[in-house]
């Protein structure tokens, strides 16, 4: 027994998958497709794809926002966890991953609750604002760290009360310890993980989970 969290060495870790992951087959190729990749860092960890899902079934959720979206394995899992009349809107900027994206939604049959739109994802969620606010019931960041918190100020007038905004990458490989930051990403996760700490707005918990997965739940 412990009272602390427990590190993963490569044995717990394959152990962990062994006895808990639950990914299709289809699923399991679009990670494999994206491992060849140059950026294939950017793909979430597989147990982090089946937790979210299982937070979408959880909420009851019928409308979902990712804001970055690469090779489309995050919108998948959450698709698939949506009733038929759920949606999905993926915010992105232009690029070929969405070749893949689009090939995988529809080889899985939820093609239809994906709506992805490209641009500059601040441009995008102020034109979501536009359309109408606490729209969703689940946000998801995964985009350039230096914005998240703007893209924290964007999610909470998004999402409804009681609904979640989750935050990827929030560990950054140990990065967040850096005194002097390195880089703007730096210092935007940094930035993000000291206002959620005591944001009367929000309920957290930041998990180890992948590169550290920060759920926050709008009071």
């Amino acid at each position: 027994m412990t009272n602390r969290t427990l590190t993963l060495d490569d044995a717990l870790h394959r152990y962990l998958l062994d006895v808990s992951l639950r990914e299709s087959p289809l699923l399991e190729r679009l990670r494999a497709e994206t491992a060849a990749l140059p950026t294939a860092n950017w793909q979430i960890a597989p147990e982090q794809g089946q937790f979210m899902a299982l937070l979408v079934r959880l909420l009851g959720a019928r409308r979902v926002l990712e804001v970055g979206t690469y090779t489309g394995y995050s919108a998948l899992v959450m698709a698939e966890a949506l009733p038929e009349d759920g949606l999905v809107v993926c915010l992105d900027r232009a690029g070929n991953y969405h070749t893949i994206a689009r090939r995988y939604w529809r080889e899985a049959g939820v093609d239809a609750r994906i709506q992805l739109r490209t641009g500059e994802a601040l441009t995008c969620l102020e034109a979501l604002e536009q359309e109408g606010g606490e729209a969703f019931d689940l946000v998801f960041i995964d985009a350039d760290k230096a914005n998240y918190p703007r893209y924290l100020e964007h999610a909470l007038r998004l999402v409804r009360r009681g609904g979640l905004v989750l935050f990827d990458n929030v560990l950054w490989s140990g990065r967040v310890l850096q005194a002097e930051p390195d880089s703007d990403d730096t210092r935007g996760i940094q930035a993000l993980n000291r206002a959620l700490r005591d944001d009367p707005r929000v309920e957290i918990s930041l998990l180890p989970l992948g590169d550290g997965l920060t759920l926050c739940r709008k009071c």
